[in-house]
């Protein structure tokens, strides 16, 4: 960003407004004025910013929910996040698209943006994300499905995460913007192997 837009410098943060988590892909927001930022960032804490994501994840969820739990930094690994009473509110809908053996694929749509909100509230309710490093124990080869999916699921070396559309009205034009990311290719091996 930096190199395409120079003066982005002057801009806290080089203008993000919205980011991801290492190693989950698709969309991200940056601004490329210090005005657009602030009102960006004022609309995220409006929640006038619409931010969709699709996950894949371990065992069959109910159809759709809500997960109205607080998260805060973990006492003892600082780098973690959990879900705590004395944490911040955080709320994550999400919707079954589709089942698999032992997996379901899910939209996810966030209420509010906490640190690593999805990757905690999913695996709070026991359907962690496939490939999380910090929130999903690696599943044991040995589990009784066929080797194909069950190398493919061990294999897949990041969260299942992808940050899919963004909507929001566009802070300088207010006309109605709704961006969407395709699913990447690694995503989209791992729905086929599991169908």
């Amino acid at each position: 960003m930096l190199y395409k837009y120079p003066n982005i410098i002057n801009v806290p943060r080089a203008g993000i407004v919205h980011r991801l988590d290492k190693d989950t892909t698709g969309l991200i927001l940056i601004a490329k004025t210090l005005d657009t930022q602030r009102k960006l960032i004022n609309m995220l804490q409006k929640r006038e910013i619409i931010r969709e994501y699709e996950a894949i994840v371990n065992g069959i969820t109910p159809i759709n929910g809500i997960i109205n739990q607080p998260i805060a930094r973990h006492k003892k690994n600082r780098t973690k996040m959990t879900v705590n009473l004395t944490g911040k509110h955080a709320i994550t809908h999400y919707r079954t698209m589709e089942y698999y053996q032992n997996h379901s694929r899910l939209h996810v749509r966030l209420q509010t943006g906490r640190t690593h909100q999805i990757r905690v509230h999913l695996a709070y309710i026991k359907h962690p994300v496939i490939g999380d490093p910090v929130y999903c124990k690696r599943q044991s080869k040995s589990e009784k499905q066929t080797s194909n999916i069950m190398n493919e699921i061990y294999n897949f070396n990041r969260q299942a995460l992808h940050a899919k559309t963004l909507t929001f009205y566009h802070p300088i034009t207010n006309v109605l913007m709704k961006i969407n990311a395709p699913i990447p290719e690694d995503m989209n091996n791992l729905i086929d192997i599991l169908k």
